[in-house]
């Protein structure tokens, strides 16, 4: 049986920081709009940032979906599954809202994430907690976790600043959603 709870402490914490991956789910407000699920799992890109606030860093490297529709309407749900100990799902039910580089916050964000000094962060997702639940995994199978694909830091690990954000500007979908949703501001503003 599920429970819910009032704030993202002891237990729940260590649960949410010891997954090597979790999912975000957005959607736009039009009914036609496309519902987006991305899975997240780049070591050091999550924190819980108090009992009430997880975030975690957006990466270049594919579109601009859970951005857009944070801009346009907030909603947000983040679900981390039990890789190992007992069947668990844990969903973070919120409103969401990204923070670019050129943000006043940035700057007091980013050194609260171990990999916030990679060159390929876009923004930071800001997630607060309005429901946090959890519930039986026991239909969800048993994953082995081996390790980090290195592959999204090498590649990004060999461009610029400069490189990055032309990089960003030549990709579809990072400025305007598949929406057409505003995404990222273009030019990428510089770290």
């Amino acid at each position: 049986m599920g429970k819910t709870y009032e704030r993202i402490d002891g237990r729940l914490r260590e649960f949410i920081e010891r997954q090597p991956m979790f999912f975000v789910a957005t959607a736009p407000l039009a009914d036609d709009g496309l519902v987006n699920v991305s899975p997240k799992g780049r070591s050091g890109s999550l924190a819980v940032l108090d009992e009430h606030t997880v975030g975690y860093l957006d990466f270049g490297g594919s579109g601009a979906e859970t951005v857009a529709h944070l801009r346009e309407n907030g909603r947000i749900t983040v679900m981390w599954c039990a890789f190992d100990g007992p069947p668990t799902i844990v969903r973070v039910y919120g409103r969401g809202a990204p923070v670019f580089r050129d943000d006043p916050r940035w700057a007091e964000l980013i050194p609260r994430f171990p990999d916030g000094h990679a060159p390929s962060v876009r923004a930071i997702v800001v997630v607060t907690a309005e429901r946090i639940s959890d519930t039986c995994g026991y239909a969800v199978p048993l994953m082995d976790y081996q390790a980090d694909r290195t592959l999204h830091a090498e590649y990004f690990g060999r461009k610029t600043d400069a490189e990055f954000a032309a990089y960003c500007e030549a990709k579809p979908h990072v400025g305007t959603s598949l929406d057409g949703l505003p995404g990222l501001p273009l030019p990428l503003p510089p770290r």
